[in-house]
């Protein structure tokens, strides 16, 4: 007779708390609220530090990149290892992260890209590891509530942190972001201890994918230089050509070796579910349109004389919008199941970067219209965020959570990545143009940052473009009405 596993015995009589849902939320904002604040930090640490423009940029940018590439990895453990475990590392990761970036001495950079590096480690085992502790404690409505609590610390977080950041940095000091960070962390701990442990059910020892892996950080790294390097070296130089060249046969032999493998990384097999690759397609290019804050917030500050923190209240109602509206995401997917409001939520942020990307506007009238397209963008992604993460769940096997959870997630990161790169390329690109841009009549107001204000347009009509592939996504692979839940 077989003998029961205690562990499994003891998760089958839990249900979640609100407690343990305090002490995800709190997990999740470690990267999303305190992580990401460097966005808006960056010209403080690097002036404090004394290190050079590169490396700073270097600091911001390799959280999402490490986060991005080693998610999947992540939530592959935490189906084989327990997902506790991994959210407990993924807390210790984050504090010894935090107290790197906190020493960093000036002169030097090392402290401060190990710190970011195992920030991103960090929410790589954090984030796979949460949702999969969501869906296997949760059940029914009360997963849904719980999602949004998990989108409001995702969600929220990110749409506070450029606020945040500026505020405590301008206060206390950019270093205390990272010792609040360090106490938020360690109450998330004392709040998630003794949930019991949730792990796959397919315990058979398996080799790990280490060539698939290797493969997929080069293409992946290829890549991010192409796009991040391309307008500076030349988009046909040998270089750029090369990047190229390694990324598309990096991406192929990825490929094949995950085909073959009975262990990939990355389970493509869960793409055999079309309800769960249109939701983690779509959640790529909506997080890749995080390129809007990026252009709109720059053109601002260059072209209309606005501060860093001037600007971020251009954002404020995003922030507001964002919070506001994710419970009624959630309403909305209970009447009606997750297709209509993934669409009414891209519809919505559509219209909103639509709004931004009117730069022919005079000053003071494109504020106002960045200002409403900002508070339409975060009532889109609040209608958007927890229908869309309920369907990709809802239609996996639950022994396979970890590493969907993974994967979605991934899509969040790599979207936010490439969305963000893509659209600075064009920008900053066609800003260099010689010669008057296209429609330069239709340009109100100064004449002389023409070419700026059409580079900007540009970028951010790239971010439209996205939504619109996401709602033709969505249209074609999510099913009317409520899913039918995987339980097997």
């Amino acid at each position: 007779m077989a003998s029961i596993n205690p562990t499994l015995a003891t998760t089958a009589n839990y249900r979640g708390t609100d407690r343990l849902i305090l002490g995800i939320v709190l997990a999740v904002v470690t990267f999303w609220l305190f992580a990401q604040t460097t966005l808006n930090i960056a010209p403080a640490m690097q002036e404090d530090l004394g290190i050079s423009y590169d490396l700073n940029n270097l600091a911001v940018s390799i959280t999402a990149l490490f986060s991005g590439i080693f998610i999947v990895v992540a939530g592959g453990l935490a189906d084989r290892l327990g997902r506790v475990k991994l959210t407990y590392i993924g807390l210790l990761l984050s504090v010894i992260g935090s107290i790197l970036i906190v020493v960093s001495p000036s002169g030097t950079a090392v402290f401060l890209l190990a710190g970011r590096i195992l920030q991103g480690l960090s929410a790589a085992c954090i984030m796979p590891a949460t949702l999969a502790l969501m869906k296997a404690y949760y059940e029914g409505k009360e997963r849904q509530r719980a999602l949004s609590f998990w989108s409001i610390g995702s969600w929220g977080g990110s749409g506070l942190s450029a606020l945040f950041g500026g505020l405590i940095a301008s206060t206390m000091g950019w270093r205390w972001i990272f010792i609040l960070s360090i106490l938020v962390a360690v109450i998330s701990y004392l709040l998630i201890r003794g949930t019991p442990e949730s792990k796959s059910t397919d315990t058979v020892e398996k080799a790990f994918d280490w060539a698939g892996l290797i493969a997929f950080i080069i293409a992946m790294l290829a890549i991010n230089i192409v796009i991040g390097q391309g307008a500076s070296l030349g988009w046909l130089s040998p270089a750029v050509l090369a990047g190229i060249a390694i990324f598309v046969i990096s991406t192929i032999i990825f490929l094949r070796i995950e085909k073959r493998s009975e262990n990939g990384f990355v389970d493509l097999s869960l793409f055999s579910n079309q309800t769960f690759s249109g939701a983690t397609l779509s959640n790529f290019l909506l997080n890749g349109a995080a390129g809007t804050l990026l252009v709109s917030l720059a053109l601002v500050q260059a072209e209309a004389g606005l501060s860093s923190l001037q600007s971020g209240l251009v954002t404020i109602g995003y922030l507001v919008a964002v919070l506001s509206t994710i419970r009624v995401g959630e309403k909305l997917l209970q009447r009606l199941g997750p297709r209509k409001p993934m669409l009414m939520g891209c519809a919505i942020t559509g219209l909103g970067i639509v709004l931004t990307s009117l730069t022919f506007l005079m000053a003071g009238q494109y504020i106002i219209a960045a200002f409403i397209g900002f508070t339409l963008f975060g009532i889109g992604l609040g209608f958007y965020a927890t229908p869309s993460t309920d369907a990709a769940l809802s239609n996996v096997p639950g022994d396979k959570a970890g590493s969907a959870s993974g994967i979605y997630k991934m899509a969040s990161s790599l979207g936010a990545a490439f969305g963000v790169a893509i659209s600075a390329a064009i920008f900053y690109g066609l800003s260099d143009m010689e010669g008057l841009p296209p429609m330069a009549d239709l340009f109100m107001g100064r004449t002389d940052n023409v070419d700026v204000r059409f580079a900007a347009g540009m970028g951010l009509l790239f971010n439209v473009f996205m939504i619109v592939v996401a709602i033709v996504a969505i249209m074609i692979t999510i099913p009317k009405g409520k899913p039918t839940e995987v339980i097997e």
